[in-house]
């Protein structure tokens, strides 16, 4: 009887270690798993900020580029700096292209920022494009889109390309209708 008792009380023992060795790895795994529940937090949150310091420099940017774009529009002689058209133009075709520049550019940002979807992009580059001079400004800007490979920004060139020949190839005079947008780039 006495050996049972031993017996038993080894058994207890060992299960109780074993029984406190589980608790204490459920413990580590518990207090692990809320460490990186919180460090997974503050990533989120460190994404969120960079996100929103993100959209403020390319809103900071395009502010400048306006600014930019608007003393050369004010002043010929500034805008001659920026006159880099293979073809010469004239003052007022150069202030036009600088006018379309900056279209293009606003649209640009505003897809860039998260404030147009693709779709949305597509849109309202297919009725800009309606207007001749735009057309002619982006077949003047054709050599400079060329160095943009491998970018988001020759991606959105390169369907801006496509939808304008489908444009001038379309049998239709319902232009808002031609094209289909892309899904992604």
């Amino acid at each position: 009887m006495g050996t049972k008792s031993v017996g038993l009380r080894r058994l207890h023992s060992a299960t109780a270690a074993g029984l406190g060795m589980v608790a204490g790895v459920i413990a580590a795994v518990a207090a692990q798993r809320n460490a990186l529940d919180a460090i997974s937090k503050r990533l989120e949150r460190l994404e969120e900020q960079a996100g929103h310091q993100q959209r403020a420099n390319l809103a900071m940017q395009q502010r400048q580029h306006w600014e930019l774009l608007s003393k050369a529009i004010d002043d010929p002689e500034l805008a001659e700096v920026l006159d880099l058209y293979e073809v010469p133009v004239t003052a007022e075709k150069r202030r036009q292209y600088l006018f379309a520049n900056a279209l293009y550019t606003n649209l640009l940002c505003y897809h860039r920022m998260g404030n147009l979807t693709l779709d949305e992009f597509f849109k309202h580059a297919r009725a800009m494009f309606q207007n001749p001079i735009a057309r002619d400004y982006w077949e003047a800007t054709r050599h400079d889109r060329a160095s943009l490979k491998g970018t988001e920004e020759a991606k959105l060139g390169q369907m801006i390309d496509d939808l304008l020949l489908q444009l001038d190839e379309a049998d239709t005079e319902e232009w808002w209708v031609v094209g289909e947008p892309p899904t992604d780039l």
